[in-house]
């Protein structure tokens, strides 16, 4: 497998230089010139490795590594540093913020033995992923046997969510964690009764505000074992609604994060199209005629638009 590495330095001599050291070693070698710069190519390619100035203007190292550990907690990170800077980065590493650092000028020897070891730490590190990604999987279908009309659900939330993120040009490392936080938006459902989840008649009053509660529990959840804040805000926010008359929070448009407003589509064309104990499934036609009656209100219309344009794509084929 070939990893991508990515070197940011606000410095060009810096960039071109180390391109030069790792080419032809079995690497895919990306350059940013900023923290948002960098930010942009992490939103779009999976990295295993960022190595990373400290002393940049706008956006400095260490508050980029804070924010890439945020969406994408596996990159591996190596702050670039002065002889100045050295308490600043032997801190990072004892508060886990950051992997190695290398002091400029530095030894290529030196730049060259971090990205092996960097390297070496993201392989292992996607070894357990790939056995986390089977226990979170595991979780979603527990969950889903408290109540028997959802089997399936949060596959195929999945599924429909990831095609939504495809189309809008979703990177693929939010995509990767919009898998994860469609597989486990209900997680929290675990602490909801079986007798209200089950329930073929309208819920009390007080039995919806224990329902509306799962989505502040999941979070709690989810937080609590490390997932990214991209799982996080799905699970918090899929039941936000467009017009801010939703929960947990009451948010609205562009508040809400982009993720859960996939998610929020994506699960609601789901729950339509399945059996539930208190309506029948509809036909795609009348599903897109009910989300169509939802556009701008509960669900975002851009979003809604990119799901009709697949299905509609789909259904030609």
């Amino acid at each position: 497998m070939q990893e991508s590495i990515l070197f940011v330095d606000d410095e060009k001599v810096y960039l071109d230089y180390t391109r030069s050291l790792f080419e032809n070693k079995g690497l895919t070698i990306f350059t940013a010139g900023s923290g948002a710069e960098a930010l942009e190519v992490i939103n779009r390619n999976i990295i295993a490795l960022i190595v990373a100035d400290n002393q940049m203007p706008g956006m400095c190292g260490l508050d980029l590594l804070a924010k890439v550990k945020e969406i994408s907690p596996h990159t591996v990170k190596i702050m670039m540093t002065g002889s100045a800077d050295l308490a600043t980065a032997l801190s990072a590493i004892n508060n886990g913020e950051v992997f190695r650092f290398v002091v400029k000028p530095w030894k290529n020897s030196e730049m060259v033995k971090a990205v092996k070891d960097g390297i070496r730490r993201f392989r292992i590190l996607q070894s357990i992923k790939r056995e986390d990604e089977f226990v979170l999987h595991s979780l979603a279908q527990t969950i889903e046997l408290k109540d028997a009309s959802t089997k399936g659900h949060c596959d195929r939330v999945a599924t429909l969510a990831l095609q939504i993120a495809r189309d809008l040009g979703i990177g693929e490392t939010i995509q990767e964690e919009i898998k994860f936080g469609s597989w486990l938006h209900d997680c929290g459902k675990i602490g909801v009764p079986e007798a209200i989840l089950n329930a073929s008649r309208k819920l009390t009053d007080e039995e919806f505000e224990l329902v509306k509660k799962h989505s502040a529990w999941g979070c709690s959840v989810v937080r609590k074992a490390n997932l990214s804040i991209t799982v996080q805000n799905i699970v918090l926010y899929h039941h936000e609604r467009y017009d801010g008359k939703g929960y947990p929070s009451g948010l609205s448009g562009g508040n809400i994060p982009l993720e859960a407003r996939i998610v929020a589509v994506a699960d609601v064309y789901d729950a339509l199209s399945v059996d539930r104990p208190y309506r029948r499934k509809l036909s795609r036609e009348d599903i897109m005629k009910t989300m169509t009656a939802m556009r701008g209100t509960n669900l975002d219309p851009t979003i809604v638009d990119a799901l009709f344009a697949f299905l509609n794509e789909n259904s030609r084929q």
